[in-house]
């Protein structure tokens, strides 16, 4: 009976270790797909079951399936924003930063230590699920988008499919939504809110609950202008604290301060004249 027991388990455990190495590994389109075509809906689309914007970009794509993507460029002050608030180590890394890990892990586990890539390999093909295994099919995933892709067409994909807010996809439709105006006309100011919009998108964003989108706003922005602090990783219900600001160095003055009067040698005070 043990015999015919352990003949069993060792005619499961490989089956059962090849499905979980095609699960994490298996992943439609595969990542070299996206060197050359835009994703039209995203699985993280499907998961909000933003259905309107899957079948926007399926209707405006139909008839370009299969073709080059038409490249849209970013504005560098954007993207600038972007790795500041989320991935400062975005163009060192290879999909996985091991250092943001460690400082996560020091931290309790308290807080965010995913990379660009790795919210891209989300948005793409993943939900938001916090489970073991699906972090884990994201880090593989992202270090194959690494292994297929080049830095720069990860950030355009992020830029394209990132959520900011309830039915809007992508700092264009963005940046349209908040402030009127293209992604590549945005001011440093802007350019920090939608950055900062990146970790809550639906529970604060530049029109609904703005406060803690505002506080991370003037962290990137202090960051982008020279400041030492780093902007820290942020879970969607965590709130950051505001910077630091030194108060300004005043003249000190006195608690009792005399003042000579000088009335009487005044010709009209009525005092003694000379």
């Amino acid at each position: 009976m043990a015999e015919q027991q352990a003949r069993i388990v060792r005619r499961v455990v490989p089956v059962v270790i090849a499905l979980l190495c095609l699960w994490l590994f298996g992943v439609w389109p595969p990542p070299v797909w996206w060197r050359d075509h835009e994703p039209r809906c995203t699985a993280m689309m499907r998961v909000r079951a933003d259905a309107s914007t899957c079948r926007r970009a399926s209707i405006q794509g139909s008839a370009h399936a299969g073709t080059t993507a038409r490249r849209r460029e970013h504005d560098p002050l954007l993207e600038r924003m972007v790795i500041i608030a989320e991935d400062s180590r975005f163009r060192t890394h290879h999909g996985i930063d091991f250092v943001e890990l460690h400082e996560a892990w020091a931290a309790g586990g308290h807080r965010g230590a995913s990379t660009i890539t790795q919210q891209l390999a989300k948005n793409l093909y993943l939900s938001p699920s916090r489970s073991i295994l699906r972090k884990l099919k994201e880090a593989v995933t992202a270090v194959r988008l690494e292994l297929a892709l080049p830095k720069d067409r990860i950030m355009q994909l992020y830029l394209e499919t990132a959520e900011l807010g309830p039915g809007i996809w992508g700092m264009d439709a963005a940046s349209s939504a908040y402030f009127g105006v293209p992604a590549s006309k945005l001011s440093a100011m802007q350019a920090a809110a939608l950055a900062a919009t990146l970790p809550q998108p639906r529970t604060s964003n530049p029109t609904f609950r703005p406060a803690r989108m505002l506080a991370r706003r003037e962290l990137i922005l202090a960051r982008y202008y020279g400041g030492k602090t780093p902007v820290p990783h942020m879970d969607e219900d965590a709130i950051p604290e505001m910077p630091e600001i030194e108060a300004p160095v005043l003249p000190v003055i006195p608690d009792t301060l005399t003042i000579p009067d000088t009335r009487k040698d005044h010709p009209d005070s009525g005092g003694p004249t000379h």
